[in-house]
């Protein structure tokens, strides 16, 4: 792999970038985006240089697509003239069906992987990349085929995963989006809930008794930016509308039960089970 190319350069493209640095990659390292963005991901030392899609992609044997979710399936649209044979397109999307059901329909000329890097902060923007953001995290892989891990491309690909620290998970594209509607999806509109009924209920001002530990920690995902989401929750719809379904029929179980001791036993199963996921996060 001697030229990459990275579609995208905020946070996770920036960071993708200062993480194969730090790995030890030597070659050109491309960036597509807009002006400011390409301006800020050279500043952080993230990419070498930025170039039209038209003039990266050709060029390139890794082409990293990190925006939204509806710009990664529209650039999938038009890559394939683009593309060399034998190069690696892969993708950041935190959604998998609509993006690899798209590649497979318009890529033809060199291979598609899907990926999903479980990895973010709440700054945007190359100025907040991080050479460690993937270190010790889950970047799940959603192949259509399992074949398709087994290609040189799709090789050493892994191998630059493993280099940079992340924590590889192959899961078919449905059983990712079926499972990040719970473990992603569902978290962020259950913040962005919250923090609406607080807002409506106490109106801008707030509330003097709102400023403890708890309620920042359960609204920060409130936080996060409807221009990312709106195409997540989009493309996943089915999925997150069942884990919704979920949720209420728990919030509808505990309303009926704050008078009996079946509440007990709703804190202590929640509690094993949020301890389980910090010993292991």
């Amino acid at each position: 792999m001697k030229t990459v190319a990275i579609v995208g350069t905020g946070l996770i493209g920036a960071s993708f970038g200062l993480a194969l640095r730090k790995a030890g990659f030597a070659g050109a390292i491309v960036g597509v985006s807009s002006e400011p963005a390409i301006a800020e991901a050279l500043a952080a030392g993230a990419i070498d240089c930025g170039m039209p899609l038209g003039q990266a992609v050709p060029q390139a044997d890794l082409v990293f697509l990190s925006q939204t979710i509806g710009r990664i399936i529209d650039v999938i649209r038009h890559l394939d003239p683009l593309v060399r044979p034998g190069a690696l397109v892969t993708d950041a999307g935190s959604t998998k069906c609509e993006i690899v059901d798209t590649a497979l329909q318009h890529i033809s000329r060199c291979q598609f992987l899907g990926g999903h890097p479980l990895a973010g902060k709440e700054r945007r923007g190359a100025a907040a990349a991080d050479a460690d953001l993937y270190r010790d995290r889950v970047w799940a892989l959603t192949p259509a085929d399992p074949s398709e891990l087994q290609t040189p491309a799709a090789r050493e690909f892994r191998a630059w995963l493993g280099r940079i620290g992340a924590q590889t998970v192959i899961l078919d594209p449905d059983e990712h989006d079926r499972v990040v509607a719970m473990t992603s999806h569902l978290p962020q509109l259950a913040s962005t809930a919250l923090a609406a009924a607080l807002e409506e209920r106490f109106g801008t001002e707030g509330s003097p008794l709102a400023a403890g530990p708890g309620l920042s920690g359960a609204t920060r995902l409130a936080l996060s930016s409807y221009e990312v989401w709106r195409d997540i929750l989009a493309t996943n719809a089915v999925h997150v509308d069942g884990a919704l379904a979920v949720y209420i029929q728990e919030l509808e179980h505990i309303r009926d039960n704050l008078r009996t001791r079946r509440l007990q036993e709703e804190f202590e199963r929640a509690g094993a089970f949020a301890g389980r996921l910090r010993r292991t996060g």
